[in-house]
């Protein structure tokens, strides 16, 4: 009798994981019946997420968001963008206004657990570093005892700088602003002697400056920090897609697949490439997608190299180097696990 009703519980609590997961498994369809996915993204840093004149957005994130689109609809078009700001970019994804949250975002653990978020892997492997001013004469992020630094509140840049300067037992003068424009914009002013945020943001906001020639990056790096997309807690296959988009597009670099040869990719004999692109086995349908959804991020947006470079790297104004955001074979630390 014991073993029957402990296989009766069992069943039970089994019943109630599938109807949970059921009931919660609701993202992808009402992105397909909206016909559009709503994704949350910056709004004001080149770069990574930053609208033109003629409010078209362009940025690694941007790309991202496009890839999950093209894997959808095979219509990297089909995404409206929201932009939001530090402070009220984790309520927008709680609440639903947005699917996806791809705007710069750096995965901590109580982001990954207080706020009900999934990070769905790191897109970009940054730091936090400085910038300042040639005039100042600072080589080195430890010549700044005592100096002003811009920083923009509420945000894991400003934990790091105060943890920086009472490691090194600096004294800090922190003048704190409500957005990153208002911070860079008064360190343009010279309010302050240095600014501070992720080192690719330096390189961004550098390009604002009215003289981006007189101001330098410090070669310090002073925090981990990996810039990943976030979806809401609760709906696994959801978590799946966006995961596994990323994933898709640093097989796609790793496997020499790019949107100018996609074409010759489904005519390849390579196991690797053929689960990759739809030609063998059912990975696509596993996660509730078509059979050629890399054959669709690939060919609309391009792989993870592609993205890098054309809105970061050496085809972009930035001009930043791959550093740990090239592949594992390549020096970097950009992995992913293999569709099979």
């Amino acid at each position: 009798m014991k073993r029957i009703a402990s296989i009766l519980a069992l069943a039970v609590v089994l019943a109630v994981a599938l109807a949970a997961q059921s009931a919660s498994a609701q993202t992808l369809k009402t992105v397909k019946d909206r016909g559009m996915l709503n994704c949350g993204s910056n709004g004001t840093l080149a770069g990574f997420g930053l609208p033109d004149a003629q409010g078209k957005w362009a940025g690694l994130d941007v790309d991202f968001c496009r890839a999950v689109a093209a894997a959808i609809f095979n219509d990297p078009a089909k995404v409206k963008f929201v932009a939001l700001t530090a402070k009220d970019r984790f309520t927008a994804l709680q609440s639903g206004e947005v699917d996806l949250l791809a705007r710069n975002t750096t995965w901590t653990s109580s982001r990954d657990t207080s706020l009900g978020l999934n990070f769905t892997g790191v897109n970009y492997y940054d730091g936090q570093g400085f910038m300042v001013r040639k005039a100042l004469k600072v080589n080195s992020a430890l010549e700044l005892a005592g100096a002003s630094v811009c920083v923009q509140q509420g945000t894991t840049t400003e934990l790091n700088l105060a943890d920086y300067f009472n490691a090194h037992k600096m004294q800090l003068k922190t003048v704190t602003f409500a957005t990153a424009d208002e911070a860079i914009k008064a360190y343009d002013a010279g309010r302050c002697d240095a600014y501070t945020t992720d080192a690719s943001g330096l390189y961004a906001e550098r390009l604002r400056l009215a003289n981006a020639g007189d101001s330098i990056i410090l070669p310090d790096i002073i925090s981990k920090e990996p810039l990943g997309p976030a979806v809401r807690h609760g709906d696994d296959q959801w978590f799946d897609i966006v995961k596994w988009v990323h994933f898709a597009m640093i097989n796609a670099e790793e496997l020499n697949i790019t949107s100018k040869t996609i074409s010759d990719a489904l005519k390849s004999d390579n196991p690797e490439i053929k689960r990759l692109v739809g030609a063998d086995g059912n990975f696509g349908e596993q996660l509730g997608l078509t059979k050629d959804w890399v054959v669709r991020i690939v060919k609309h947006v391009g792989n993870y190299g592609e993205a890098f470079e054309r809105n970061v790297g050496q085809g972009s104004s930035l001009k930043i180097s791959r550093g740990l955001n090239a592949l594992w074979n390549k020096g970097g630390i950009q992995y992913a696990p293999p569709v099979r």
